[in-house]
């Protein structure tokens, strides 16, 4: 690192550096290497490494090197874990709660009773036999391979986080439409949510909760699911044509009448796209899950990965593309009959 040496060198900041050097004994060779760049011309850029923190601190003892900047964040964490843990605990319970009872029902429930609840809530949502009978099938091929319980689980987690991040996602995108600087502030963090990877969200959390509490892996998938709901709900309401508001204006309605009788109803096709992402996203990120304990089909695929069993992790593969395509299927019928239902008479086929 000759250059960084005679650049600081030369800026007269040898001593500063110094400061900070270990006071051990000096070798023969960096004495001469000193003595050689004492008083030299000043650094050619040409010779220049990357100015990372490493070939900084190689230079310059007082400039901390990548691994102090690490482990000075590590520490950081460290240092507010328990009061943050403090702060989330009571507002995560009833996540765990909500999971616990779901898995808990799915274990005490016959499975022919859960298998006909689910039918039903697919016919009624789809007011399609032809979904209808494709969702049994789905689930026939499971039952077969002796899949069905753990697909039962992972439709339970999928459920549970996907009504959370409803039920937080949809105000939110309100508040984003509602609000210019509330959009500005919200766009980072979601277009961080949603590039940072899926391993990365279980890394703080182990940290914050144990692995045997449900929050940890319930937490990690809300936060990777909620974003589509989110922008979506957002763009949603932004698309309403202006029109309608100044009708919905000169009718006298205020603020919330409009939102709830006239935006939010043009804009639920949209929210509901953002609901069928939301339901895949979670799906893909139970699987990860299972790292911390999350049950499930995602169980079989560690399973698989781990002891090196390939027909064990692709049947469970394939028994997860099988709910991914159920649940898009369900979904997007369900989202034809509400734009069905929102177009004039006139338009219907």
């Amino acid at each position: 690192m000759a250059f960084y040496d005679g650049l600081f060198n030369y800026l007269g900041l040898r001593d500063w550096c110094d400061a900070s050097a270990s006071t051990g004994p000096v070798s023969m060779a960096d004495l001469l290497k000193k003595s050689k760049e004492a008083g030299g011309p000043p650094p050619s850029f040409m010779d220049a490494p990357f100015p990372s923190l490493d070939a900084f601190h190689d230079a310059c003892r007082a400039i901390p090197r990548t691994r102090d900047f690490t482990s000075g964040i590590e520490s950081g964490f460290l240092y507010i874990r328990v009061a943050l843990k403090t702060v989330l605990d009571p507002l995560t319970q009833p996540l765990s709660w909500l999971l616990d009872s779901s898995l808990r029902l799915v274990e005490i429930s016959p499975w022919w009773a859960l298998v006909v609840a689910l039918l039903l809530l697919v016919y009624l949502t789809s007011r399609s036999w032809s979904i209808l009978a494709l969702v049994a099938a789905g689930l026939l091929v499971l039952g077969v391979v002796d899949h069905l319980h753990y697909a039962l689980q992972t439709m339970a987690i999928v459920f549970s986080c996907t009504f959370i991040c409803i039920l937080v996602g949809i105000p939110i995108g309100i508040l984003m439409a509602k609000s210019e600087r509330m959009e500005r502030l919200s766009l980072p963090v979601l277009d961080m949510l949603q590039t940072l990877p899926s391993f990365v969200y279980l890394i703080p959390l182990i940290f914050l909760f144990s692995v045997t509490e449900s929050k940890l892996y319930g937490i990690a998938i809300i936060l990777y699911a909620v974003v589509p709901v989110i922008r979506l709900t957002n763009l949603g309401i932004r698309m309403v044509d202006g029109s309608v508001g100044e009708a919905a204006d000169a009718f006298g309605m205020d603020g919330w009448q409009k939102l709830f009788r006239v935006e939010m109803p043009l804009a639920l096709p949209s929210i509901m796209a953002g609901v069928n992402q939301t339901i895949m996203m979670a799906l893909s990120m139970v699987v990860i899950a299972s790292l911390v304990s999350a049950p499930g089909l995602g169980v079989l695929v560690l399973r698989g990965i781990n002891n090196l069993e390939l027909g064990t992790g692709l049947v469970a593969g394939l028994g997860i593309v099988l709910l991914a395509i159920m649940f898009d299927r369900v979904s997007k019928v369900s989202m034809s009959r509400i734009n069905g239902t929102l177009q004039p008479r006139g338009e219907r086929r």
